[in-house]
C-alpha cells in the first residue's frame, strides 16, 4: 500500500511536536514566554520584543562547546515520524546525535549530525533529495526514518567541538500510539577508517547481534589515490558467515546505483577518471562529486536506502566495502589495484533489543573532514 493510500486511514490519534517553543511537546503549551533576551533560556527572544508573547520568542537554542542539549524526553509508547534540525555551526561533524530507546544505557543511534543526514563532508555541504533524509538549502536537515518506542524516547545533541553552536533549530514530531510486539527499533552507527594496500576493506558495521533488517548505507568517501576508486564490492555477512559473505554486490558504483565510474552520461566509458556526475534520487544517490579540490582529496558522498529491499538477518550481521581501483595503463593492463582511502560511514538498521554496544566514537578531531 502506498503512502498516499494510507492517508485516509490515518485519522485521529495523539500527535505532538517538540521544539524550542514547546520543549516537552505538551498539549496547548507552545509559545508561552514573554521576550526577555537577558534570560539565558530566552537569549534568542530579542527580535520579538516589539511583538510580545506568542511571536517567535524561543525558536532556537544555543549549545555551547562541550555541552549536551536534551532535544526530546518522551514518556510512553509511540513512534517518531519526523525530525528537522539545522545549526549555525559550520562543522556538523562536531555535533553528535544520540538516541536512546526505553531507558537503555547505551545509545541506539550515535552519529555526527551531518553524516546522519548523508552530508558527511564538513567543507563540502550539499543537497540531498531522498525519501528518508533530505538536505535542503541551506543545510536544512529533515529525517523521515520511522522510529518506534515502547516506554521512552530520549534524544540528545552534544557539541564536542571548540566553537559554540549559537543557533540550533529543531522539531521532533511523533504520535503516541500502540506499537505491536516484535517491532524493530531504529539504529544508526558511524565509523571511520583509512584502508591500506594490505587490507583494502572498510567495515561499515559489525557485531550486530539479534534479529533485524538492514535498511541503509551512507559513505563519505575521500579518494586519496589519483585514479579510479570504485571497483570494490559491498559485502553482507549474514547469520554466521565468517570468511565469505552471503551477499556481495558487483562493485561500489553498482551498489550505489551508478555505472561505468559514475561518469557523465555522454562520456566515453573508458575515460571516466575524475568525470563523476553527481545525482540524488529517492533510493540511491551520489549528491557530492567534488573532483577538483585544491584543499585536499576528491570527495564523494554516497547513499543507498534499502526501503523496498531491506536485508533481513536472524542472528547477526556484518557489512564491509572494499577499496579497489585499477593499475596504471588501464585498460591494456586490466587488473584491480588495492588502494588506501579515507572513508566515513553510517549504517542504518532495525532490530529487536537489546543491541551490542557500539565501538567508541572517534574524537571530533578525527571526524573533521580531511
Amino acid at each position: 500500500m502506498s503512502l498516499l493510500n494510507q492517508l485516509p486511514f490515518e485519522l485521529g490519534g495523539v500527535t505532538r511536536q517538540i521544539s524550542p517553543e514547546n520543549p516537552k511537546g505538551e498539549k496547548g503549551k507552545a509559545c508561552l514566554w514573554e521576550p526577555n533576551p537577558g534570560d539565558p533560556f530566552l537569549e534568542h527572544s530579542g527580535p520579538a520584543e516589539d511583538l510580545g508573547k506568542g511571536y517567535k520568542v524561543r525558536p532556537f537554542i544555543n549549545i555551547r562547546s562541550g555541552e549536551t542539549a536534551v532535544l526530546a524526553d518522551i514518556e510512553g509508547m509511540g513512534i517518531i515520524n519526523y525530525f528537522f534540525i539545522t545549526s549555525s555551526l559550520e562543522n556538523y561533524s562536531e555535533l553528535v546525535l544520540r538516541i536512546y530507546w526505553d531507558n537503555e544505557e547505551v545509545p541506539s543511534v550515535e552519529v555526527p549530525l551531518g553524516a546522519f543526514f548523508a552530508m558527511g563532508h564538513d567543507f563540502a555541504a550539499h543537497l540531498v533529495n531522498s525519501i528518508p533524509v533530505v538536505v535542503a538549502p541551506k543545510k536544512g536537515c529533515t529525517c523521515y526514518w520511522q522510529m518506534p518506542f515502547r516506554k521512552k524516547a530520549y534524544i540528545t545533541l552534544t557539541n564536542e567541538g571548540p566553537i559554540d553552536a549559537f543557533i540550533v533549530a529543531y522539531k521532533i514530531q511523533y504520535k503516541l500510539k500502540e506499537v505491536p510486539e516484535n517491532t524493530g527499533y531504529f539504529h544508526a552507527q558511524y565509523r571511520r577508517s583509512i584502508t591500506s594496500l594490505d587490507d583494502p576493506n572498510h567495515t561499515i558495521v559489525s557485531d550486530i547481534i539479534g534479529k533485524g533488517s538492514y535498511v541503509g548505507t551512507y559513505l563519505a568517501w575521500n579518494a586519496l589515490s589519483s585514479n579510479w576508486w570504485g571497483e570494490g564490492e559491498v559485502k553482507f555477512y549474514l547469520d554466521g558467515d565468517k570468511e565469505y559473505p552471503t551477499m556481495a554486490d558487483t562493485g561500489t558504483e553498482d551498489y550505489f546505483g551508478g555505472a561505468w565510474g559514475f561518469s557523465d552520461i555522454n562520456s566515453n566509458k573508458e575515460t571516466f577518471q575524475n568525470n563523476e556526475q553527481a545525482f540524488s534520487y529517492p533510493y540511491v544517490g551520489m549528491p557530492l562529486a567534488k573532483t577538483n579540490n585544491p584543499a585536499g582529496p576528491r570527495k564523494y558522498s554516497l547513499y543507498r536506502w534499502h526501503l523496498l529491499d531491506s536485508i533481513g538477518f536472524e542472528t547477526d550481521l556484518k557489512v564491509t566495502v572494499q577499496t579497489l581501483g585499477w593499475y596504471p595503463n588501464f585498460p591494456e593492463y586490466k587488473k584491480y589495484k588495492p588502494i588506501s582511502e579515507d572513508i566515513a560511514s553510517v549504517a542504518y538498521w532495525y532490530q529487536l533489543e537489546p543491541h551490542n554496544p557500539f565501538p567508541k566514537l572517534p574524537d571530533f578531531k578525527a571526524r573533521w573532514d580531511r
